[in-house]
């Protein structure tokens, strides 16, 4: 089963259209029909049907496996690769509270130098140690995809976790995960609310309140229910973005609570974070890369990253 045919078989499906595949893929339509009928006489089966253009059963089954297929033909390129590409700024996916202590140092030190760049996600800055980076802020399995890819060298993931437990395992190829920070969590309710005095909340007192849905910030909340071993968490509104003062504006407005690190509650709009008691859970950051990392400016400050953190 060749990459090429997979891929376009992916592609087809994904589309539900010959046409707009070949289109995207830079192949004639012919081409593009060789390519299916030559995978599908190589596995013996029909993969899709042609009016309207959908996986057969057969098909659907491959495109199970076919995601992860190629997912970890492209990490092995890259990990053919990653060692001879030419030093340049360390490229870093980070999810929005992986490290919300990240500042330029005083200029004695090391000046910074920041530059915006064309997603507002994305800058540039310099670091200690004369090592430029550029960071790419995302979720932690996008963030995981682009260093298996090789399109990022390091990233800096977030989640919540029972202490000294790591965070489930990114669906990519295999990545190397280092625990480098831990920090207690507090639960980010409206200062007006009823149990913002208190010392401390436990979350099983909280199943039935409405929560804000933030997976690109907290995670989602079925991570939290995985991680509590509780059911409940309602979703009182859903947030796809990365901005934490949003997240802490929706909070303040009443839509609903978050779990959030300590360090991540302060805000100017009334928003209290009362620490966890219970169960005993942790915001845990990890560093994640492909593996050996060769001496180098990503070597540099995977190895900063860690004691920085630590």
């Amino acid at each position: 089963m060749e990459t090429h045919l997979l891929r376009t078989f992916v592609t087809v499906a994904r589309l539900g259209s010959f046409s707009a595949a070949a289109e995207e893929l830079g192949y004639t339509q012919s081409a593009v029909s060789q390519q299916i009928a030559a995978l599908e006489h190589d596995l013996g089966v029909v993969l899709l049907a042609r009016r309207p253009v959908a996986p057969t059963a057969a098909g659907e089954r491959l495109l199970e496996h076919a995601g992860p297929l190629l997912l970890r033909v492209q990490a092995a390129r890259a990990d053919v690769t990653r060692a001879i590409r030419p030093h340049g700024p360390v490229r870093l996916a980070l999810t929005p509270l992986a490290l919300p202590q990240l500042t330029p140092q005083p200029a004695a030190t090391q000046p910074a130098a920041f530059q915006a760049a064309t997603q507002p996600a994305a800058f540039q800055f310099v670091v200690p140690r004369g090592v430029a980076i550029s960071v790419h802020v995302t979720d932690a399995e996008h963030a995981a995809r682009l260093v298996a890819s090789a399109e990022a060298d390091l990233a800096l993931v977030d989640g919540i976790a029972a202490p000294t437990d790591p965070l489930p395992a990114p669906a990519t190829a295999p990545l190397h995960a280092q625990g480098v920070a831990e920090h207690p969590l507090v639960i980010a309710l409206p200062a007006a609310h009823p149990l913002a005095g208190r010392p401390a909340l436990d979350l099983a007192d909280l199943v039935d309140a409405l929560w804000i849905d933030a997976p690109q910030i907290c995670g989602p909340l079925s991570r939290l229910r995985a991680a509590s071993g509780l059911d409940g968490f309602r979703t009182g509104l859903h947030y796809t973005g990365c901005d934490t003062r949003t997240l802490l504006t929706l909070i303040a407005a009443g839509h609903g609570l978050a779990i959030l690190p300590a360090g991540a509650a302060q805000h100017p709009h009334a928003v209290q974070g009362v620490p966890l008691a219970g169960p005993r859970l942790v915001h845990r950051v990890e560093l994640l890369h492909g593996g050996h990392l060769p001496p180098g400016p990503a070597a540099t400050l995977a190895e900063h990253l860690a004691s920085a953190l630590a």
